[in-house]
């Protein structure tokens, strides 16, 4: 049985985290500083990113149409503003307070495969968008790409839901995800027991989410580790992890989510 996820509490309470570390990490790195995980980025792109995505996401939590949310509009000013940080702090706190005021029920967009419902979905993504770029602050602070011990406030539990959100939310989707024109199978497999089970075509990739102990093919392509590690490499944030038959380069921009 796969383990219970994070509630809608844990995941708001990660979000709120998140921001503090991505705070944190750019006053201390300063705004000009470029971010190694993101090429082209300053610190400042970062923050006007990350604030025009936390009120994309509030506004519709709220009610509104996400097509007429100007996002260009909401990023400049984030760009623009003398304090971003406090503006990225606002923003959080207004998304943090969304969520908490939505009914269970919340009848609101969801896009990604296999979406829990909105007021979860959105919880989840808003917490894992937040600590990726969390981690990107972090990579700015430092001058580089990061480890597992880096990430120590990342929790176990949290790097197994990012990890699943990545591989059966987003790589599923039509749009997103991996291509091979000569099919395979690949497993991803965590310290934990969790074990994500892909098949890659020229169509794109079927992901299942099984347990260790469940049948599992005897020839596939396997990438293991501990779960903090898996989910920094997968989303392309450092980690260090087993990948025998050269998986992640391939997967790496293959499956790289952009907005």
């Amino acid at each position: 049985m796969t383990p219970e996820p994070p509630t809608v509490g844990e995941y708001l309470r990660a979000v709120t985290l998140a921001v503090e570390v991505l705070a944190s990490s750019a006053r201390d790195a300063g705004l000009e500083a470029p971010v190694p995980t993101c090429p082209g980025w300053t610190v400042r792109d970062l923050l006007a990113h990350q604030g025009m995505v936390h009120r994309w996401a509030t506004a519709i939590v709220r009610g509104a149409d996400p097509v007429t949310v100007e996002t260009a509009a909401i990023e400049a000013s984030g760009l623009a503003d003398p304090d971003p940080v406090t503006w990225l702090e606002a923003g959080a706190t207004d998304l943090v307070d969304a969520l908490t005021g939505a009914p269970d029920d919340l009848d609101a967009l969801v896009f990604l495969r296999e979406a829990p419902p909105a007021r979860r979905f959105w919880a989840r993504r808003q917490c894992h968008e937040t600590t990726v770029h969390a981690l990107d602050g972090l990579s700015a602070r430092l001058g580089r790409h990061l480890t597992a011990r880096d990430a120590s406030w990342v929790s176990e539990k949290l790097a197994v839901d990012g990890i699943d959100e990545l591989l059966v939310g987003f790589w599923q989707r039509r749009t997103k995800g991996l291509r091979s024109q000569s099919p395979y199978t690949a497993a991803v497999s965590a310290d934990t027991g969790d074990v994500w089970l892909l098949e890659v075509g020229p169509r794109g990739t079927v992901t299942r989410h099984l347990q260790a102990r469940d049948g599992i093919p005897s020839q596939v392509r396997w990438l293991h580790g501990g779960a903090p590690d898996l989910y920094l490499a997968l989303w392309n944030r450092g980690g260090t992890v087993g990948d025998p038959t050269g998986l992640l380069p391939a997967w790496r921009e293959g499956g790289a989510i952009t907005w």
